[in-house]
């Protein structure tokens, strides 16, 4: 070992020193290090004896550095600074990404396939931002975002189709089981009606079987297509749901298809980053992600 080396003070001493002199105070050196006041200030004067220099002038509620101790301080702080830097340097940050979606899409597809993100990409950190409203790429310091409609959705950004979109009418078993399955729109003005945000029962019935529904006698109203589905699953009235938002509860036998027709818009699911993304890295792992999820959803037909 260097004979400089051989030379220092404990690293401890060091430590508390610089504790010290920041707080100017033993008791308050003593909280932050959690040891006893009596420890700090034993240490203080043990490493005073060793460099045999007085580093600290006793006052009667406080302490003052000594020319010597100030000179001291400011390097003992900087070989600190140092020592963290290079510790730091060994432990690599986590990445960090911000994925905006509805509070739909998030409850429905995304929060139930996180497990097998998380457990495959632990290094991300990963922030899911579930909001109605659209999100700011900048302003709301988001990365990456899935966004329904149809592109181009505005200048500088880069989109790729995640999944088309699959409109079906669902209701509960018990449901059905009560009323009897409607054949036709026709039939559907003696069943209670859920509605989301998109109200989208007159176009379903258009584009499906080219009629307009008459009035049902029952209608209920949510602002998000969660809602729709959680009432349809506990029996209150037919939904209309993406067949990708329901698909684990018709598997699981808490939701049946109504109809055997599905209607395909135009529009579909996409993936929307800026084209120049701040954690190139991170987005580029979770969107490989979210496409080879999607790769196992069911294939869009009539």
């Amino acid at each position: 070992m260097s004979d400089t080396f051989q030379r220092l003070p404990s690293l401890n001493a060091l430590r508390v020193f610089e504790v010290v002199a920041r707080h100017l105070n033993f008791r308050r050196a003593a909280e932050e290090l959690g040891v006893t006041q009596g420890a700090v200030a034993q240490q203080v004067r043990g490493l005073e004896a060793d460099l045999q220099i007085k580093l600290f002038e006793r006052l009667p509620r406080t302490l003052a550095l000594t020319d010597a101790g100030r000179a001291y301080q400011a390097s003992i702080r900087r070989a600190f600074e140092l020592i963290a830097e290079a510790t730091q340097a060994l432990r690599p940050e986590p990445l960090h990404l911000t994925i905006s979606v509805t509070p739909t899409f998030a409850a429905k597809w995304l929060i139930p396939r996180l497990p097998d993100f998380t457990g495959s990409h632990p290094q991300i950190d990963l922030r899911v931002l579930a909001t109605e409203r659209l999100s700011s790429f900048h302003n709301d310091a988001v990365d990456l975002a899935v966004r329904y409609g149809q592109p181009p959705f505005g200048p500088g950004l880069e989109m790729q189709l995640l999944f088309g979109q699959q409109i079906i009418a669902v209701a509960s078993p018990a449901l059905l089981a009560r009323l009897g399955t409607p054949a036709s729109p026709e039939d559907l003005p003696g069943y209670p009606l859920l509605h989301d945000a998109h109200n989208a029962w007159p176009q379903f019935c258009q584009q499906v079987f080219g009629q307009t529904p008459p009035a049902a006698t029952q209608n209920l109203r949510f602002n998000q297509t969660a809602l729709a589905i959680d009432a349809a699953v506990a029996g209150q009235g037919l939904a209309l749901a993406s067949r990708l938002f329901v698909e684990d509860d018709i598997e699981q036998g808490r939701l049946v298809r109504v109809f055997d027709r599905a209607w395909l818009p135009d529009a579909g699911f996409y993936l929307v980053a800026p084209r120049k993304a701040r954690n190139e890295a991170a987005l580029a792992v979770v969107r490989d992600w979210l496409l080879a999820q999607a790769g196992s959803a069911p294939v869009a037909v009539r």
